[in-house]
């Protein structure tokens, strides 16, 4: 009886240490390219249960460290998808996070605003903004919570991957605060089903019109297309997408695949022909992700402590 109480204790602590969880500001003075607003964040619910969120103007960053010495160093900030309108939290998020800890990755899930032009001086910059303060706070934080600084990626979904991407080819140029001179470089990048260009041609023009608004310059669209931004110290990347996606074409890995082949970037794709968008989220995450991890340890990102 003692024994089967006691195993059920020490079951229940590591289930609690698995799940730990914390959620901080993710900026701790102003908020940069804020201006005064009345709006007011929108917890989401789909069948009854927590999805998302919407209308985010305060942003923060929830931490998933593994259990106490199962982590390996390695470190990953999610960026949910939702077209720049909405958050996936649970399934782009949480789900996901909970399954690198389990691996000894820790996550940080990025609460990152969604662009508006009642919450920012100029909506184009504020969600990259939060992912750079993200990448810059895992990296000056990087001891305290058992992460290696040369092991920082960043992982994006559909319009969060559009935001992963624009932090892998825009970390030389700083828009947040930066008196330190922290690396706003992410060490590798994960892209799933990910918006990549606002091109005419390519875009997905819901997350476009909300980033950039309903008649951008030609000059912006060229900086926000992530295929056109990458240089030889771009971030080495692992992709997937399906090629039936109707919402966001897979021609935004192929091109970005491309472009990151041309600058020497090493990257690895997985494409599938069917699924259409958001394919991976009826499979578990441990059987799809697992090409990941294999990608992360044959780079050095995931070597198990001994």
């Amino acid at each position: 009886m003692k024994r089967s109480l006691l195993f059920l204790a020490v079951l229940i602590v590591g289930s609690l240490e698995l799940a730990a969880q914390k959620i901080i500001p993710l900026y701790d003075k102003a908020i940069p390219n804020s201006i005064p607003y009345n709006m007011k964040e929108t917890t989401l619910y789909w069948e009854g249960k927590f999805g998302g969120y919407q209308s985010i103007s305060y942003p923060t960053l929830e931490i998933y460290l593994p259990a106490k010495g199962k982590g390996n160093g390695a470190a990953v900030v999610i960026c949910p998808g939702g077209g720049y309108g909405m958050s996936s939290y649970q399934k782009e998020g949480i789900n996901i996070a909970k399954t690198f800890i389990s691996h000894g990755v820790a996550a940080f899930i990025l609460k990152y605003r969604l662009p508006s032009d009642s919450i920012m001086q100029d909506k184009s910059i504020g969600p990259l903004q939060d992912a750079q303060q993200a990448v810059k706070l895992v990296r000056q934080r990087a001891a305290e919570w058992g992460v290696d600084t040369h092991k920082i990626g960043i992982m994006g979904f559909s319009a969060g991957g559009h935001l992963a991407s624009t932090a892998g080819t825009h970390f030389d140029s700083s828009f947040i605060p930066n008196p330190e001179k922290t690396s706003l470089r992410p060490d590798f990048m994960i892209l799933v089903y990910a918006v990549i260009s606002l091109t005419d041609s390519l875009a997905h023009m819901g997350s476009r019109e909300n980033l950039l608004g309903d008649n951008p310059s030609p000059e912006k669209i060229k900086y926000f297309s992530s295929e056109l931004q990458v240089t030889d110290n771009t971030p080495p990347t692992w992709i997937t997408h399906t090629g039936d996606d109707r919402v966001v074409v897979v021609d935004n890995s192929i091109v970005f695949y491309k472009a990151l082949l041309h600058h020497h970037v090493p990257a690895e794709m997985h494409l599938y022909p069917k699924g259409d968008h958001g394919f991976v989220l009826s499979i578990p995450t441990e059987k799809w992700m697992g090409s990941i991890f294999e990608w992360m340890k044959s780079n050095g990102w995931l070597l198990t402590k001994k």
